[in-house]
């Protein structure tokens, strides 16, 4: 595997060789990694990278797979007896001493889920991490409730997941299986993943595909007719279970895991925007996910007590737990919030702003907050090349950002003919390219990622609201509002969601900052002292704000008047026009 400081080694179990790969030092609690079909042990490459730098990560080929041997005869060579067999020879091998955390995804799950509810392997496993993958025992249990006591709902439900399931009747078919992976199939397998999923190749699949995607089909024909048709009634997990579900998997609907908790009593969810590669396409967040909660099975064993729930129970931690959040124009104000607001649902924030101190201070109260991790970015968003190179660094050092927050910006006050040539340049390059450049770096990193996710711009009531007092900052945000109308279009078929928000008289520290075009020092001190007075008495706070963008991605709504004048200007200017503009022409007092 291309993975630095890789150590491989065969484990020889039931006539077979296991090859068998271990990261990271020894003397740390070891997490085994169980890849599925038609896959090899490349595609926990990224995911082990990650979490090798805290943990003893060990990955095998499961028999019949890469560079593990094939049983002979295949027939009856790959039940889960036998798989379990090939999993304890593993663990007694790297881990002859303490428990490991297991992690399984697709067959490897399935395959996971004999392991931690046999009575063999008790004291042998310290958690298990699930993905796409259930347990054939509870499957077979789901299925006759189904059949049993139909309801509408329950005959849809079953209806549903056959016919996500129609390539295991394929599989189970003799010898047209093996002929389509040893033949057109597996050439163009890599295509398929590449174009259905956006699953990037690397080390992965590799040149053994069509061998292994042939010998697993016996996977398939060996326990999973067996076993929906008997399923075990003492299939209880004896440990710890974290279940993620992909939310667009093709393959599984998450009714398919209703009532898990009746047979893993220690039982955890999270759900995942992405498909069915989750490994391949969200390495991050499945790193993340697995490092949490396998440290806090690590604390509850030192401990002597419960393992501790590590999924985040915040408002939208649902939709938010575990997500990578970046807001730009974090070190206060709106930003601050919205990070905040974002930490409460168990996200991962990048906090941006020119402040350092100010963004290292907003991912500190992040982390208290609830945020399972936060960073600190000092970066001023209008240039170009300095958002380029964080966007980099965020990709590489914590992954490909779910949500977007274009916040950061300036005020600038005046009349237009006060306001000069650097005064327009000085606020297009914050409001409006400082947004630009957001959208079109991180964006592009969301599409060729190919698993969706959402930019939010901060517009303004001024953004539809003209106003002799502000020709340069509305124009600003009447172009962020048209930007994320047309990126809300193009990006739509990308999965991508696109809202603008448009807050109103909000109770930040932006009019203490604000430029007053065509004043002296003293006059603009005066005014600023004056209008910070005026949104204090106000005192519609940036919480609400906060609040109100997260709605907006989790309904994924386009434009998001914010406080009541918003909401007001907003009907105005698409009912009657002509009132704000009557509006536009009063001289606000001085």
């Amino acid at each position: 595997m291309s993975l630095p400081g890789a150590r491989e080694r065969r484990v020889r179990t039931g006539g077979i060789d296991l090859c068998v790969v271990e990261l990271g030092e020894r003397g740390r609690p070891t997490v085994v990694l169980v890849h599925g079909y038609p896959d090899s042990k490349e595609v926990w490459t990224d995911v082990a990278r990650q979490l090798a730098d805290q943990w003893h990560v060990v990955l095998y080929d499961v028999r019949g797979h890469g560079r593990s041997t094939a049983p002979k005869p295949l027939r009856g060579g790959f039940t889960l007896e036998k798989l379990t067999d090939d999993f304890l020879a593993v663990a007694d091998t790297v881990s002859p001493d303490r428990p490991v955390h297991l992690v399984g995804h697709d067959w490897g799950s399935v395959q996971a889920w004999e392991f931690v509810t046999v009575k063999r392997t008790e004291g042998r496993i310290a958690s298990f991490t699930s993905m796409s993958g259930p347990s054939l025992d509870h499957f077979g249990h789901w299925i006759k409730q189904r059949m049993t006591r139909p309801t509408p709902r329950r005959v849809g439900q079953l209806l549903g997941q056959g016919a996500k399931s129609w390539y295991v009747y394929m599989l189970h078919t003799p010898v047209l299986p093996e002929l389509a992976w040893r033949g057109p199939l597996g050439k163009r397998w890599p295509r398929i993943l590449q174009r259905m999923e956006k699953v990037p190749a690397g080390d992965y699949p590799t040149p053994s595909l069509p061998g292994d995607a042939a010998h697993g089909a016996w996977l398939y024909r060996d326990n999973v007719r067996a076993r929906l048709s008997r399923p075990r009634t003492d299939a209880y997990a004896h440990v710890p279970v974290q279940l993620i579900t992909p939310t667009g998997d093709i393959f599984l609907s998450e009714k398919l895991y209703d009532q898990l908790e009746l047979w893993a009593p220690q039982l955890i969810r999270r759900s995942l925007d992405g498909k069915h590669w989750v490994p391949r396409t969200r390495p991050d967040q499945l790193a993340a996910w697995i490092g949490e909660f396998v440290a806090a099975n690590e604390a509850a064993k030192e401990n002597g007590g419960p393992v501790q729930d590590t999924a985040p129970t915040g408002a939208y931690a649902d939709r938010f737990g575990g997500r990578l959040i970046l807001v730009t124009g974090a070190a206060g104000g709106i930003g601050r919030a919205t990070a905040f607001a974002f930490a409460e649902a168990g996200a991962r924030v990048v906090a941006v702003d020119r402040d350092a101190e100010g963004a290292a201070r907003t991912a500190e109260m992040a982390r208290l907050i609830g945020a399972p991790a936060a960073w600190g970015e000092a970066v001023d968003v209008s240039d170009e090349q300095a958002m380029e190179k964080l966007a980099e660094k965020v990709a590489a050092e914590y992954g490909i950002v779910d949500v977007l927050v274009n916040n950061a910006g300036i005020g600038l006050s005046g009349s237009f003919l006060d306001t000069t040539s650097e005064d327009w340049k000085n606020v297009l390059d914050v409001n409006l390219w400082g947004v630009i450049h957001g959208c079109r770096i991180f964006g592009r990193q969301m599409a060729e990622r190919g698993q969706g996710g959402h930019i939010v711009n901060t517009a303004s009531a001024a953004a539809y609201q003209p106003s002799r007092a502000l020709p340069a900052y509305s124009t600003s945000k009447a172009a962020v509002l048209m930007l994320s109308e047309c990126l809300r279009a193009e990006l739509a078929e990308r999965s991508i969601g696109v809202s603008a928000i448009c807050p109103g008289i909000i109770n930040t520290n932006i009019t203490a900052t604000t430029h007053f075009a065509g004043a002296d020092a003293a006059e603009e001190k005066r005014l600023r002292k004056r209008t910070s007075r005026l949104y204090g008495l106000r005192n519609y706070p940036p919480e609400r704000v906060a609040d109100a963008i997260l709605k907006a991605v989790v309904r994924n709504q386009a434009v998001v008047p914010v406080t009541p004048e918003a909401r007001g200007a907003r009907l105005l200017s698409r009912f009657s026009p002509g009132a704000l503009r009557g509006i536009a022409r009063l001289k606000p007092p001085l």
